[in-house]
């Protein structure tokens, strides 16, 4: 198998003096990053030559979205996921998070309700709250290891000024990817209390668990989609964050008509080179990506272990994405974030999700990278012994 390999994830590429936001949090300490979800991979070769020759065509003037890569979506998501879009549905976007902020102030009036489920990443808790809108969390349950929808807490979360629903599919931080039992009571919930869903798929391609597929929310029927916004890109699967290139799918045209009215004015175009890569990682990255995939199943499953055998901490089981969310709530533990930062790992911390005593570790790195951290993390706890006297 290993003869087999076409990629080189195992290379360690220094970032520091890139501008890396991820980096550079640490600049000049001793501190793997393993926070920010980008990943320490360099993009697929195809993704690299295709900037390269559009840099040296040498004009970088104001673009529209090219019809090829349009195409090539439509194409890659009747593929991938056996959905089929209308061109007139994609919207796009200069990132994800432009996408949660617009369908929130699309979606409703002022102090309207914008429910959705915790612990989550933390845009889904600040647009609301950015939009003039209020938002109403609802923790996601914990049993026998794997996380749950709550959906009885849900009905009685919902209110007449309840607009919007948000939802990570596959969720991050939890790593779920929700199966379509799941989906559907999201849909016959939203159906019943004349919700508008904005779905986040942006790990639809992270898939970890062989023979799990991602389901878009917007598939599962035609009245679904009708009330479904959904949102996409590239960054996170063919590490491309940068560059700025994401879209929504909105098949009603109402709805994607005040999508489109929000944005005007306000949000800028995605600019060529986000375009130029898209189209490539979409077009040619496939075979990149299912390298990507098992190398981070490697790294899941070496986190998993590691976790495992260090004491108060666990974590549930990954089945999508490249992060670990991790438990600390162990009585006596102290600041795990801190506590870890001052062990040379930097992680994020579970407050900024709405869950406090957790932490999400990125594990999107080389596999020598994550093993260095997990060794200082399970050093730090080995010196430390009995937990109540830990410092940080």
């Amino acid at each position: 198998m290993k003869g087999d390999k076409r990629y080189d994830f195992d290379t360690v590429v220094d970032r520091t003096g890139t501008a890396s936001e991820k980096w550079d949090r640490y600049a000049g300490r001793d501190v793997i990053p393993l926070w920010v979800a980008d990943m320490d991979f360099r993009s697929p070769p195809a993704v690299i030559d295709v900037l390269h020759a559009r840099v040296d065509h040498g004009v970088f003037g104001y673009t529209s979205p090219p019809r090829e890569l349009v195409e090539t979506v439509i194409s890659s998501l009747a593929r991938d996921y056996s959905w089929n879009l209308d061109p007139a549905w994609i919207v796009w976007l200069p990132g994800l998070v432009t996408g949660l902020n617009v369908a929130c102030r699309s979606v409703g009036y002022h102090d309207d309700e914008v429910l959705t489920f915790t612990p989550v990443y933390p845009p889904f808790l600040s647009a609301p709250r950015l939009s003039g809108r209020t938002a109403v969390t609802v923790p996601l349950w914990l049993s026998g290891g794997r996380w749950l929808m709550d959906m009885e807490e849900l009905e009685r979360a919902v209110t007449p000024r309840s607009r919007l629903f948000l939802l990570c599919n596959p969720h991050n931080p939890v790593g779920r990817a929700w199966t379509r039992e799941e989906l559907e009571k999201v849909a016959e919930f939203a159906e019943r209390h004349d919700l508008i869903i904005c779905s986040d798929e942006i790990h639809a391609g992270l898939i970890l668990d062989e023979g799990v597929h991602h389901i878009p929310l917007a598939a599962l029927s035609q009245a679904v989609a009708r009330r479904t916004i959904t949102l996409h890109a590239p960054s996170k699967t063919y590490n491309i964050p940068g560059l700025g290139c994401s879209f929504a799918v909105i098949a009603d045209d109402g709805l994607r008509a005040l999508f489109k009215r929000t944005m005007a004015g306000i949000v800028p175009h995605v600019n060529l080179l986000g375009y130029t890569a898209a189209q490539a990682a979409y077009r040619h990255g496939e075979a990149w990506r299912r390298e990507l995939v098992a190398y981070l199943r490697g790294n899941r499953d070496l986190v998993a272990a590691e976790i495992g055998r260090m004491p108060g901490l666990a974590m549930t089981h990954v089945e999508a994405t490249y992060l670990a969310w991790i438990d600390a709530r162990q009585p006596g533990f102290p600041q795990p974030v801190r506590f870890f930062e001052e062990a040379g790992v930097g992680l994020s911390d579970g407050a900024y999700f709405g869950l406090p005593g957790f932490v999400r570790l990125n594990f999107g790195c080389p596999r020598a990278l994550l093993t260095e951290a997990l060794a200082r993390m399970a050093g730090a706890l080995e010196r430390c012994r009995d937990l109540r006297n830990c410092q940080g």
